[in-house]
């Protein structure tokens, strides 16, 4: 075959395969149509523990300056998910393994910018301790409050934030090996103001309502335990991008009546063709939440958004310099990423 033909081949599979996806992913975008969701507007907590731990910083150790493991090469924000080729995945498990090595060197596998790195680490034994130490903070596990948007009424599944969990110290997505969801009460609302953001304050009650199963750029997700969390409200339909228009909207969240309440909002600045978490603008206008709050405050990310009947996205972030503004997230961006397949860890 010559090379012009081998191309022109190749063209052609190409071409079929794409003719091939169109129906399914008109099928996919017809289906959000049709689909019917309890909208949210309630709190709920998010526990996190992470595929690794995390580097947080690192403390001397005997003998010496900086630590074994910073000399050794491991740095801040790394993700520690390899002792000995043993899998570690709580505080506990790392110090089992330091500790039973007595001193002697070890293979510490971490992941480094999506890239997987091994370092030799010798930990040095701590005269006032006791033990043997490698001079690193490491954590396991990140906790949060926000927003659910939706529940699939057959099936319990749900999403919320409408953007990603993230560490604190890198800025970077959470690698979720597990989640748990919890329910909170909100007992406080701290007001936003310009340059300083708001928070909602609630604390975590002892129950366990569901488990969370993705941490994605779009949303976190999951499944609530049967009857953990009451709707207040009847299902109603997805509002695709395209049928999203500038103007009026509402959004549902809880302050601490204990329940969603209704705010209203504009919507503008609408990228159709955005397929992250910042799709258009949104300006409170309701009176009520502006004098509570402040506009947008921490803990309202994942807000369902309401215009014309239809759920059509959710809040994700508040302007600093004007927190009465912030961006929403289309709800089929949070739909998509809920039924994408996860990649496997590294």
């Amino acid at each position: 075959m010559t090379r012009k033909k081998f191309l022109l081949s190749v063209f052609s599979v190409l071409l079929l395969c794409i003719f091939m996806c169109l129906p399914i992913l008109a099928q996919e975008n017809s289906n959000f149509k049709e689909l019917e969701l309890y909208p949210g507007g309630m709190p709920f907590g998010a526990k996190i523990i992470s595929q690794g731990l995390t580097v947080v910083k690192f403390t001397g150790t005997e003998g010496q300056n900086a630590s074994s493991a910073y000399l050794a090469g491991i740095r801040q924000g790394d993700l520690i998910t390899k002792i000995n080729n043993s899998d570690i995945y709580t505080i506990e498990d790392f110090l089992k393994e330091v500790n039973k090595n007595n001193g002697n060197q070890m293979v510490f596998t971490v992941i480094r910018n999506d890239k997987e790195l091994t370092f030799n680490v010798t930990p040095k034994y701590s005269k006032d301790d006791g033990k043997y130490k490698t001079g690193i903070w490491v954590k396991d596990s990140t906790s949060g409050i926000g927003t659910i948007t939706y529940i699939n009424p057959k099936t319990g599944e749900f999403g919320g934030l409408g953007h990603a969990i993230c560490d604190s110290t890198t800025g970077k997505i959470i690698k979720l090996n597990r989640g748990i969801v919890m329910d909170v009460s909100i007992n406080g609302v701290v007001k936003g103001q310009v340059g300083n953001a708001g928070e909602l304050k609630g604390s975590f009650e002892s129950k366990k309502i569901g488990n969370l199963s993705k941490n994605t750029e779009c949303g976190v997700f999951g499944v609530l335990a049967q009857n953990s969390i009451e709707p207040q409200r009847q299902p109603i339909k997805v509002g695709t991008k395209e049928e999203i228009t500038e103007g009026d909207a509402y959004i549902l969240c809880t302050l601490d009546k204990g329940k969603p309440q209704k705010y209203s909002i504009e919507i503008s600045n609408i990228d159709k063709s955005n397929s992250s978490t910042k799709n258009f603008r949104i300006k409170i206008t309701d009176k009520e939440l502006i004098n509570r709050s402040g506009g947008i405050v921490q803990g309202m990310s994942g807000s369902p958004i309401i215009q014309n009947g239809k759920l059509v996205g959710a809040v994700t972030h508040v302007l600093i310099n004007d927190p009465t503004c912030g961006y929403g997230i289309f709800i089929e961006n949070m739909l998509s990423a809920a039924l994408m397949p996860m990649a496997k860890a590294s």
